[in-house]
């Protein structure tokens, strides 16, 4: 029987193996530091060599187990040889995190066609390229892959229609996955994020405090979520916790994606 101990385990990835795609910054970074503080050894891929160095220091110098390789989501055989490296370092891999993005405002009219096929190389095509790439050095049963989407993927919105279909084909790239995996034990999961604080995103789409202000207003929870959120619902997917749960898309936004919550949308709909 599992105990309350068990449950709430300050470490319940100790021995285990997690490769984090994308991990050089923001949010992935903040997965792959939480994963690393619950006991994984962590391996973190991304394009850049020098930031990718950067970032697996600050995990070590926190006195965990990590080490960063760099290579291009786009290129399927530069992610399987990090996958393999890492495997023949560390053992089987328990955990995948694939959260390698791109993004930018365009007008449809106005977008090229190698833009819209930049995104979707970087951002569907590379998160094929991870989780497939991961399967044959995954431990089955129990390995956990999960996906960064985003609320694009379910709702449209104007100027992201690059980033928008990418997110939509993560989605069912995961669902699909999901069904096919499951029976070898593998469970495949996304986490869709909402508005995070000390993103590069936020900080584009709040570039002033009164706008920020605005986007805050319409929030059911009326704050911005943090990176600690994502990560420790990543951790959740990653454990034994989670073992029952597999093909779901996580929304963690702080509720942005029921609608606007602002007083005057409230006041409207309550208006006859």
């Amino acid at each position: 029987m599992t105990s309350v101990g068990d449950i709430f385990s300050p470490r319940p990835l100790e021995g285990r193996v997690a490769l984090i795609a994308g991990g050089s910054s923001g949010i992935n970074l903040g997965i792959a530091q939480r994963f690393a503080s619950a006991g994984a050894k962590v391996v973190i891929l991304s394009r850049d060599e020098e930031r990718i160095t950067a970032a697996a220091r600050t995990i070590t110098d926190a006195g965990h187990v990590a080490y960063g390789r760099a290579a291009d989501v786009r290129n399927f055989e530069a992610v399987a040889s990090v996958f393999k490296e890492a495997s023949e370092r560390f053992g089987l891999i328990d955990v995948v995190v694939s959260g390698a993005a791109g993004n930018f405002h365009a007008p449809a009219a106005s977008l090229s066609a190698n833009g819209f096929k930049t995104v979707v190389d970087i951002d569907l095509i590379g998160n094929f390229n991870v989780l497939r790439a991961s399967f044959p050095f995954l431990r089955t049963p129990g390995a956990s892959l999960m996906s960064i989407t985003a609320p694009g993927g379910t709702h449209p919105s104007v100027f992201q229609v690059h980033a928008n279909s990418a997110k939509a084909g993560i989605n069912m790239t995961v669902k699909c996955l999901a069904m096919e995996w499951g029976p070898a034990g593998i469970r495949v999961n996304a986490i869709s994020p909402g508005p995070i604080s000390g993103t590069t995103g936020m900080a584009k789409l709040a570039a002033s405090p009164e706008r920020e202000q605005q986007i805050k207003a319409r929030l059911p929870l009326r704050e911005y979520g943090s990176i600690r959120d994502i990560a420790d619902t990543a951790l959740f997917l990653a454990s034994d916790n989670a073992k029952y749960i597999t093909g779901a898309i996580i929304d963690c936004d702080g509720g942005s994606g029921l609608g606007d919550a602002s007083a005057d949308a409230l006041l409207k709909a309550t208006q006859r």
